[in-house]
């Protein structure tokens, strides 16, 4: 994995306090804690907004996470790319996906330690169903699924448990969509648990 800002010590730090500052006075809070686990796949729902990325960030540093997270390709253009792979970004071809299923378990067993956000979304826009990767890569690598959520109505995020994947996706994707009922997002019509399938 290539060397972010969750690496760096001092503005790591920095950050954090700034994160901090920024949730408080915003009337958000962080939730939950950092799992003891050293790698697993974290999943970050809903997605419905520009908005969910810089929380998302704000709120892995204020639980002192260090995190690499998936992003489509055009996010990373020749200038910003660098800076978004700094940020921990790694760029993803949509059309490989079966490819990024693979190398991305690759990555978990030549790393002792590495979380990747993975949105089941896979876009902000409105969705009828949540892309199974995230799935496949944890299940492949045998780590586990950490529930990471942004709860626009509360305004609250963090990361609401472990869920361990057993190999019947059907089953398991219920689980873990029931957890999801109730967390509105920041365009709350674009996403509803209950409406979602897998593909």
């Amino acid at each position: 994995m290539h060397y972010t800002i969750f690496d760096t010590p001092i503005i790591n730090s920095l950050m954090r306090w700034i994160s901090l500052g920024i949730l408080r006075l915003s009337g958000w809070k962080a939730e939950g804690q950092a799992p003891a686990e050293l790698k697993y796949v974290l999943i970050a729902a809903p997605h419905t907004s520009n908005w969910d990325f810089p929380f998302t960030l704000m709120i892995c540093f204020a639980l002192r996470l260090n995190v690499v997270w998936m992003g489509k390709a055009s996010l990373f253009p020749p200038v910003i790319g660098p800076v978004m792979r700094w940020l921990g970004g790694i760029p993803v071809n949509r059309e490989r996906a079966e490819n990024l299923v693979q190398g991305t378990v690759n990555a978990f067993n030549d790393n002792k330690k590495l979380t990747v956000i993975v949105p089941p979304e896979g876009t902000r826009d409105k969705v009828t169903h949540w892309k199974t990767g995230f799935y496949y890569i944890a299940h492949g690598a045998g780590v586990p699924i950490a529930l990471g959520y942004l709860d626009f109505k509360r305004k609250v995020g963090g990361i609401g448990g472990l869920f361990y994947p057993t190999g019947d996706i059907a089953q398991d994707m219920q689980v873990i969509q029931q957890f999801y009922a109730g967390i509105s997002g920041k365009n709350p019509k674009q996403f509803d648990s209950k409406n979602i399938q897998t593909k």
